[in-house]
């Protein structure tokens, strides 16, 4: 069994698409063994491609976008999509079956320092007509940091991608009040990449057919069979909130069964990123995203 070795930015239920290569055992149906890891904070996936720790990691459009406005040669493509659309879910300490996004004005929020997750977020209050500068914003960290902020009751909301904030609603800590997501619509949110020669060889070739039936299988099978399967990689995560985190994202749209990344949805990034003042210029498709090897 050859070893492939993959690594995410992040790691969550959001990226099942890629988990459940593992979990489902479609990697190992293709003579795949799964080394997984997920990178260091303040660092890139891609910066394992590129020093050849990993072959294929879960990555987002925008590293292209920054890696072309600094000069670089593009050595690296973004040839299939894991989610077409934020996955970011709003959790406050009370249910509020009335929320709208107008009620985070003036609110306490614990929210990502940066990056595409605060990029997306700031759009979102963009279309939802809100002012963002009007949030009182709380950042202390990663993800994890978050979760602990949260829990020890800073923020009166608090930005996460699931499971964790299902997790919060098991509890008794947290509930759900809005899909980040459904204000923004389908856009190139995140990515599988890997190097240009990679992408040429029989492992990626391999990898590609363990994908596709993976896509299939997320769209295909009831939420509770993947969690159960998926339930390891998340030790501190009861199965029936997962099993509500995945349930959720195959109605959201972010798991479409394409497995390309569209012109469409690579468009409507540049948008958000170019609101946000982030986009030097608008770059054309085949510079950052490839198709998915055969």
């Amino acid at each position: 069994m050859e070893k492939i070795h993959i690594q995410f930015t992040l790691f969550s239920a959001f990226y099942s698409p890629l988990i459940s290569t593992m979990s489902g055992g479609f990697l190992k149906a293709e003579g795949l063994e799964p080394v997984w890891s997920v990178s260091a904070p303040g660092k890139s996936a891609i910066d394992a491609l590129k020093d050849g720790s990993a072959h294929v990691v879960q990555s987002a459009l925008s590293h292209g976008f920054g890696a072309l406005a600094r000069g670089e040669e593009m050595t690296i493509s973004h040839f299939a999509q894991i989610n077409e659309m934020d996955g970011f879910f709003l959790t406050a300490r009370e249910p509020d079956p009335d929320f709208t996004w107008k009620k985070l004005e003036g609110a306490e929020v614990v929210l990502f320092g940066g990056g595409q997750p605060l990029v997306m977020f700031k759009y979102a209050c963009h279309k939802a007509g809100i002012d963002y500068d009007r949030i009182k914003v709380i950042n202390v960290g990663g993800a994890a940091a978050m979760d602990k902020a949260f829990r020890e009751g800073q923020g009166h909301y608090v930005q996460q991608q699931g499971p964790f904030p299902q997790q919060l609603e098991a509890e008794g800590i947290g509930h759900i009040v809005a899909e980040v997501g459904k204000q923004i619509g389908t856009c190139g949110f995140s990515s599988l990449a890997a190097t240009k020669d990679w992408l040429k060889s029989d492992m990626a070739a391999a990898f590609m057919r363990a994908y596709r039936k993976t896509r299939a299988y997320m769209t295909e099978t009831p939420a509770a069979e993947i969690a159960k399967a998926e339930k390891p990689y998340f030790p501190d995560i009861d199965e029936a909130a997962l099993t509500r985190c995945i349930a959720t994202y195959q109605t959201l749209g972010c798991w479409t069964p394409h497995v390309e990344i569209t012109q469409a949805a690579y468009e409507a990034t540049m948008d958000i990123f170019a609101y946000n003042g982030l986009l030097k210029e608008r770059y054309a498709y085949d510079l950052i995203c490839g198709r998915p090897p055969a």
